[in-house]
């Protein structure tokens, strides 16, 4: 018989199932193996249930079924064929018609190796039935969130002036296990992750083998070779013949191989470790592989996850919008106009972003494409210490972790050198504030030359003399935002103009200032603006 169809709904460990004090079931006979699993509850008084299940079921039964003067052949044919079906457990119901569970049916269920459960008079089938869809609702959602979330700190670390190295250490912990990415030529580029024995990493490097195209296989020969020497073994450990794009939940024989020479994943157990290889691309070689203690439902779809970062990090992908970006590169080496050439960008308008890592590391091509594939564009100019993307006008880049961003204002391609430099203040003014970015204004303040912590100070210590007095403070706010006039400044604070005056010359007489001089009634606003 081939291995039943499980559905492809999270399992339910039997103990769990057991461990509900509301339900009272008792395990009386089978394995008391703590890895057993149920995929639903089913109830039967069939004396043959085989045609009517599925696999990974928790049969349940009152022994409607059972003939009288029923022996131990009886119970061995039935228990045989829950078996045979590919049934999980058996629970039998002490109500209405047996006080007890039969004593050949316990017999049986130890000599197949079937888990017998016994269900008290007062739980009903439906509340088991009900218990396991609970459970599988909560396993659901666990699995739903481990997902999420590995896909956030995924996408978070691709985004990271180290990309690849982040992801792959992002991907070990998520799997509590090893990741390995390879290069074109077999060789290993960067791993994270739980060390792993000689023979693992073996396994690894030949899985790889099966999913990367055949001509880059070729082009490792070499390098495949050295490997296994340093192995010492003169080659990867014998094991089972690897599952090719197998799909999370599969049992059994590994799926045939597809059209393609090269598939796009493949899986292998060594020994107690599980192994999986994902081709990163259609044709550039590179490999992600995984080695995990055990295998979780969700493993295969986080790691696919990875797969796809990494394939954007290490392949280079032309679109149409891609190729009408290099032609305008190319055109412009050639000595076109850039005017002429924009419309092949796609827009009117651009911004111009200047980034440098948080830390002292200097950028790399790698972290570069990871850069411009965050903020959305391929445009991307990696120099010695900064990195400078061109983003569409239309768009605001927001901070990203690792990072410290200057921005320009949109502008029109006869401008962008102007952007260039406001980019390249912004990131200044950014690395000086230790903000996460900065952008420049269309009309750019003069106080946006000035660290705010500084100017803060600087407005604290300018205004002391008048220790915080509201009434002079509004006051001379007021006289100064309406240019100096006492009439207008007596209606606006409703006093008398003799008030405004008194109090003017209060705040000259404390703050030692000329309160004519236009350069103290500038600084004195500005400080006002602050405080």
């Amino acid at each position: 018989m081939p291995d039943p169809a499980v559905p492809p709904t999270p399992p339910v460990p039997l103990e769990a199932l057991l461990a509900r004090e509301d339900l009272g079931l008792r395990r009386i006979a089978g394995p008391t193996d703590p890895g057993i699993v149920i995929h639903w509850a089913h109830t039967s008084e069939m004396a043959d249930p085989y045609p009517y299940l599925l696999g990974g079921e928790l049969l349940l039964t009152a022994g409607v079924h059972i003939p009288d003067g029923a022996g131990t052949g009886y119970f061995d044919a039935y228990v045989s064929r829950i078996v045979a079906a590919g049934g999980a457990a058996l629970g039998f119901g002490l109500a209405p018609l047996h006080d007890t569970v039969p004593g050949a049916l316990v017999e049986s269920c130890d000599l197949h190796g079937l888990p017998l459960l016994e269900v008290p008079p007062r739980t009903t089938f439906s509340g088991v039935a009900r218990a396991v869809w609970q459970l599988m609702a909560r396993a659901r959602v666990a699995e739903l969130r481990r997902v999420t979330e590995a896909q956030q700190s995924l996408a978070t670390a691709a985004s990271r002036p180290d990309p690849i190295p982040s992801v792959l250490r992002q991907l070990a912990t998520r799997l509590s296990g090893y990741a390995v990415l390879y290069g074109p030529e077999s060789t290993e580029l960067a791993s994270a992750g739980r060390e792993q024995s000689p023979e693992v990493r073996a396994g690894l490097a030949s899985l790889a083998e099966v999913v990367r195209p055949a001509v880059w296989s070729d082009m490792a020969a070499g390098g495949r070779a050295a490997a296994a020497a340093r192995v010492g073994d003169g080659g990867p450990p014998a094991r089972a013949k690897p599952r090719v794009g197998e799909a999370p939940g599969e049992r059994g024989q590994a799926a045939p191989p597809p059209p393609s020479p090269h598939p796009a994943s493949a899986t292998d157990t060594l020994v107690d470790t599980h192994l999986a290889a994902y081709a990163l691309g259609a044709e550039n070689g590179f490999v992600l592989a995984v080695a995990t203690p055990h295998r979780e439902s969700t493993d295969h779809t986080i790691a696919s996850v990875a797969a796809v970062l990494l394939s954007l990090l290490t392949g280079e992908h032309q679109s149409a919008t891609g190729a009408a970006r290099s032609s305008a590169l190319v055109r412009v080496l050639l000595g076109s106009d850039p005017q002429d050439v924009a419309p092949l960008l796609g827009d009117d308008r651009w911004r111009v972003v200047h980034a440098a890592p948080a830390t002292q590391a200097a950028p790399d091509s790698l972290a570069a494409s990871a850069l411009g594939a965050a903020l959305g564009s391929a445009l991307v100019d990696l120099t010695d210490d900064v990195v400078r993307v061109l983003v569409p006008g239309d768009r605001q880049p927001d901070a990203l972790p690792g990072w410290t961003l200057g921005v320009s204002a949109p502008a029109a391609p006869s401008d962008w050198p102007a952007a260039d430099t406001q980019a390249a203040r912004a990131l200044a003014r950014a690395r000086a504030t230790r903000a996460p970015l900065v952008r420049h204004g269309d009309r750019p303040a003069v106080t946006d030359l000035i660290p705010a912590p500084d100017a803060d100070a600087h407005a604290r210590a300018l205004l002391a003399p008048l220790g915080g007095n509201p009434a002079l403070t509004d006051t001379l706010r007021t006289w100064l935002s309406l240019h100096g006039s006492w009439d207008r400044t007596a209606v606006a604070l409703s006093v008398h103009r003799n008030t405004v005056r008194q109090r003017i010359a209060r705040c000259a007489t404390l703050l030692d200032a000329d309160l004519d001089d236009p350069d103290v009634r500038m600084e004195l606003w500005f400080a006002l603006r602050r405080a």
